[in-house]
C-alpha cells in the first residue's frame, strides 16, 4: 500500500495507526452478534462437531496404542483445565488492577504427543485422511477396533501417501508426528521463525522438513505448491481447512464437561471470558466456534497476537480479511512468539468469526516474557512466550469499563465471571530453550 492508501485506512479505522505504532491495543468488536445471528457466517454446525468428536473416539484405542502417554486419558488428546490464584494476585500487583472472578489456565501447553494446542486440529486433519483412505480401500470399517492400524501392513499401506503442511511450528510438530506414526510420508515446509529444536524433533522422527528464510506466508505456499504436483499428497491448509477447524472445536463440549465436573456454572449470571493466543486464526477459531456451540451466548471470546504480527484484527476491524497483511502497513511480522508470526489472517476464520468474538487485542514481546517469567515464579509453569498472550485479557477487561457498558455487564456478573486463558504451546520445549526464555524473562 503506499502512503496515502494506509492514511485513509487509518481514517476510516483508526485501530490502524495504534497497531503501526506498534502499541498494545486493544478493541472491542462493534459488529458482535448472537450466536443466532453469527453462526449463519460460519457454514458449519453441531452435527459437523458431533461428527468430528465420534472419528476422535473411534480412534482412542490406536492412539493409546501408538501414544502410551495417552493412556491416562483413554486415547482422547485432552488438557487439563488449572486453577492458577497466584497468578491472578501476581498480576493484580503488577498492573495496580484487580480482576474480577477466576482466572483459569486451560494446559493446551501439555497436551500428549506434540505439546501444544495444535494436538487438537493437526493430529484430527491426519486422522481424517488416513480413515478416508483405509475406508475406501476396504482395509477398515467404522465398527473395527482402530488398534489394527498400528499393523505393519496399514503403515505399509499409508506409505504409498504423502502429506505437506506450512508452519511455523507447532502445526508442523502435531502433523509430522502423526503422519509418521500411521506410515506417511510428511513434508514440513517451516518459516524462518520456526524454532530449531522443532525441527530436529521433527527430523528424529523421519519427517523431512523444508526450510525458508521467509514468513509463515511464503512456506504454506510453497507446500501447497509441492502437494499440488502429486495427485498421492494430501495438503494440510492451515488458512482455509475445515478439518483442521473442527479439530479444534470439539474442545468446547470438553471444556464444558470439565468445568461441570468442577460445578462451574455457565449462564446469564455466571459470564465465561475466554482469551485465545492467535496465529493464522484456526486454532483459536476452532476452539472459539466450539466454546460458543457449547456455551452459546454466555461465552465471551477474545483473540490476542503480538504487536508485530497482529493480522486477524488487522482483518477484522478493516473487514479486510486476507486481502491484506500486516507487511502492507510496514509492520516487520518479527516476533518472539514464533507459534503468532503470521501476517495474512486466514480469510475463511476471520469472516467465520467476525460477529462472535468480543474483541482482539496485542501484547508485545516484552509483556509475553514478562507474564511467562511471573507464571514460572507463582505457579511453577512453563509455557512458551506465545502462549502467554491470553494472559493479559483479564487486566485489559478490568481496565476497560466501557467493555462491560457495552454489554451491560452489571458488577454481581462480572464478580462471578470466570476467566480462561487459553495456554497453548511449552510442553515440549527443551530444558535449555526454556531457560534461554526464563532468563530473558528475569532481564
Amino acid at each position: 500500500m503506499n502512503p496515502e492508501q494506509i492514511q485513509q485506512l487509518c481514517e476510516q479505522h483508526p485501530i490502524v495507526k495504534e497497531l503501526i505504532e506498534l502499541k498494545e491495543t486493544i478493541w472491542f468488536n462493534p459488529n458482535f452478534a448472537t450466536l443466532a445471528e453469527g453462526l449463519p457466517f460460519v457454514g458449519l454446525n453441531q452435527a459437523d462437531i458431533d461428527a468430528a468428536r465420534d472419528r476422535l473416539t473411534r480412534f482412542a484405542p490406536y492412539l493409546m496404542a501408538a501414544f502410551p502417554e495417552t493412556a491416562l486419558t483413554h486415547g482422547i488428546i485432552e488438557s487439563e483445565l488449572a486453577a492458577i490464584p497466584n497468578m491472578q494476585q501476581q498480576l493484580e500487583a503488577q498492573f495496580g488492577q484487580k480482576i474480577q472472578g477466576t482466572l483459569w489456565l486451560k494446559k493446551d501447553s501439555h497436551l500428549p504427543i506434540s505439546g501444544s494446542i495444535k494436538a487438537r486440529g493437526g493430529i484430527y486433519e491426519v486422522l481424517c485422511f488416513a480413515e478416508k483412505l483405509a475406508l475406501d480401500a476396504g482395509l477398515l470399517n467404522l465398527e473395527d477396533d482402530y488398534t489394527k492400524l498400528n499393523l505393519p501392513e496399514f503403515k505399509q499401506f499409508f506409505s504409498q501417501y504423502s502429506i505437506a503442511v506450512g508452519s511455523t511450528g507447532n502445526l508442523g510438530l502435531s502433523i509430522g508426528i502423526m503422519s509418521a506414526q500411521l506410515g506417511f510420508q510428511v513434508t514440513v515446509h517451516m518459516s524462518a521463525d520456526a524454532r530449531q529444536w522443532k525441527k530436529d524433533k521433527l527430523r528424529a522422527h523421519g519427517v523431512t522438513v523444508v526450510e525458508y528464510l521467509e514468513d509463515y506466508g511464503v512456506a504454506v505456499e510453497a507446500g501447497r505448491k509441492a502437494a499440488l504436483a502429486d495427485p498421492n499428497c494430501h495438503f494440510i491448509d492451515d488458512e482455509n481447512s475445515k478439518a483442521l477447524f473442527l479439530g479444534y472445536a470439539v474442545a468446547g463440549e470438553r471444556l464444558k464437561q470439565q468445568l461441570q465436573h468442577r460445578q462451574i456454572q455457565v449462564d446469564q449470571e455466571h459470564p465465561l471470558f475466554v482469551y485465545l493466543p492467535c496465529g493464522v486464526g484456526g486454532g483459536p477459531g476452532g476452539v472459539a466456534f466450539g466454546l460458543k456451540m457449547a456455551f452459546g451466548d454466555h461465552v465471551h471470546c477474545f483473540f490476542a497476537e503480538p504487536t508485530h504480527s497482529p493480522c486477524m484484527l488487522l482483518g477484522i476491524a478493516t473487514g479486510l480479511h486476507d486481502q491484506i497483511a500486516v507487511q502492507d502497513i510496514g509492520i516487520d511480522n518479527i516476533t518472539a512468539a514464533d507459534g503468532l508470526a503470521v501476517g495474512r489472517a486466514s480469510g475463511f476464520v476471520g469472516r467465520a468469526m467476525q460477529r462472535l468474538l468480543d474483541g482482539l487485542y496485542t501484547l508485545d514481546d516484552q509483556t509475553l516474557y514478562q507474564l511467562l517469567g511471573l507464571l514460572n515464579q507463582t505457579e511453577h509453569l512453563k509455557l512458551e512466550p506465545s502462549a502467554l498472550a491470553g494472559m493479559l485479557g483479564p487486566v485489559l477487561i478490568a481496565q476497560h469499563p466501557e467493555y462491560a457498558a457495552m454489554h451491560n455487564f452489571t458488577a454481581q456478573q462480572l464478580q462471578n465471571a470466570n476467566h480462561i486463558i487459553w495456554g497453548t504451546g511449552g510442553g515440549m520445549v527443551p530444558e535449555q530453550e526454556m531457560a534461554n526464555y526464563l532468563a530473558k524473562a528475569q532481564s
